[in-house]
């Protein structure tokens, strides 16, 4: 790559690795088309142990979130309490009292997809769209979230790079991790870890396990390790319907051109189709993958479907 020009970058990767029109002009579920019934019971059948594993982060005011782009931690308030309850001022007969409460916060605001209406590549939304023509201030009345309701289950398959290249199970900031890595990771995990057509592939890279013990500190936007730019071509070609990492961006940060925002976001996204997954707490369920050996299980991760939604928040469980 030259450092100098991620403009050509993202355009020859852009015409390399382009899914628009591949399902029809009116298509708006891009990579997941790949998931179809035949990958969701191959999946389910995945499940002998029972053993199940939450991916979810926690929404709470103690969350990663500093204000960049006016994004904010979750604000958690209660509308009725068992002290309300107590003191009889909730009006129900027959002594019932009950509990109710209210979430304020961005739809990315912790573990959650990307949509395909998030990123754009000059003007053009996925599917060679014109961007305002997707997302007005409706929302994102063509691709929003809710079109992949029901959709986002079926054989996962983690890929532990931080585990295999990194030092405690972690990689440094800057980390761009390569195809050759993802291949080397899958031949050191074995059989259970080869990806293929509909997947829903998770790289951990143990940016999270690190932010756990020092702080959130830059977790949100700052240096991490992740995907490189070059992995565009293996994202493509490997035809797996989705993608999440433990990081906030899923790609290598600092980026790797001179002077580029998300460059791989750019290319993925519009051009792909592919639905990326952010903020994602692998490190149980890789605990039990190295312990046990087996790197696929039954993964179900459906965002919450906010109609118009651009991305939103979801609480993956992976079960073996």
């Amino acid at each position: 790559m030259d450092r100098t020009d991620p403009e050509g970058a993202i355009a020859a990767a852009a015409k390399r690795c382009s899914n628009w029109g591949r399902w029809g002009a009116d298509d708006v579920l891009g990579t997941l088309n790949f998931l179809d019934d035949a990958k969701r019971r191959e999946g389910a059948a995945l499940v002998r142990r029972g053993a199940s594993f939450s991916l979810a982060q926690r929404f709470d005011a103690d969350g990663p979130q500093k204000g960049w782009r006016r994004r904010t931690n979750p604000v958690h308030t209660m509308l009725d309490t068992g002290t309300d309850a107590e003191r009889g001022t909730q009006g129900f007969p027959h002594g019932i009292g009950g509990a109710d409460d209210v979430v304020s916060m961005p739809l990315q605001a912790s573990t959650q997809w990307d949509g395909l209406g998030h990123i754009f590549d000059h003007g053009l939304a996925y599917n060679g769209r014109r961007a305002g023509d997707v997302v007005t201030s409706e929302g994102d009345r063509v691709t929003g979230i809710e079109t992949t309701a029901g959709l986002i289950a079926g054989r996962g398959v983690l890929l532990d790079v931080g585990r295999v290249f990194g030092v405690d199970g972690e990689l440094p900031d800057g980390f761009a991790i390569t195809a050759d890595h993802l291949e080397a990771t899958i031949t050191e995990h074995g059989d259970t870890a080869h990806v293929g057509r509909g997947d829903l592939l998770l790289v951990r890279t143990g940016r999270l396990t690190r932010a756990r013990r020092e702080g959130w500190g830059d977790y949100a936007g700052g240096d991490s390790p992740g995907l490189s730019f070059a992995t565009v071509d293996w994202l493509f070609g490997t035809e797996i319907a989705g993608i999440a990492t433990d990081t906030w961006g899923v790609e290598v940060r600092p980026n790797e051109f001179d002077h580029a925002f998300q460059p791989l976001h750019q290319v993925a996204i519009p051009h792909l189709g592919l639905f990326l997954g952010e903020m994602w707490d692998l490190d149980a369920l890789a605990a039990d993958c190295a312990a046990d050996g087996v790197h696929e299980f039954w993964l179900t991760a459906a965002p919450l479907p906010v109609t118009g939604a651009v991305g939103a928040p979801v609480a993956p469980i992976a079960v073996k």
